[in-house]
């Protein structure tokens, strides 16, 4: 049970880090996957991809496709609705980090 509770948590702290990145420049999904093992998320494409696409699918991400060494990379990049969702985040984000930092 308390697995199942800290994933859900960490699926939403997940998704802010995508929508960051997303935000500062289109990104493909091994870069997403080596930079979420940076900050400890143990992450593996079956899992990643279905939750981009999900998010794309909520009008959160666009994906371009672009050819890079003869095949095609799916690059992520924020929409005006994420940017939204970001902000409104990051708000959140900060109070509950303000309240519970003591």
């Amino acid at each position: 049970m308390q697995d199942q509770i800290l994933r859900k948590l960490f699926l939403g702290f997940i998704q802010i880090h995508i929508l960051h990145h997303a935000k500062k420049e289109p990104f493909f999904g091994s870069w997403m996957i080596e930079e979420l093992e940076e900050h400890g998320y143990d992450m593996s494409p079956g899992t990643l991809y279905p939750l981009l696409h999900s998010m794309e699918s909520g009008g959160l991400l666009e994906r371009e496709d672009r050819l890079v060494d003869k095949k095609i990379r799916k690059y992520y990049k924020i929409t005006q609705r994420g940017i939204e969702v970001l902000e409104e985040a990051c708000k959140k984000a900060y109070e509950l980090f303000k309240e519970i930092k003591d």
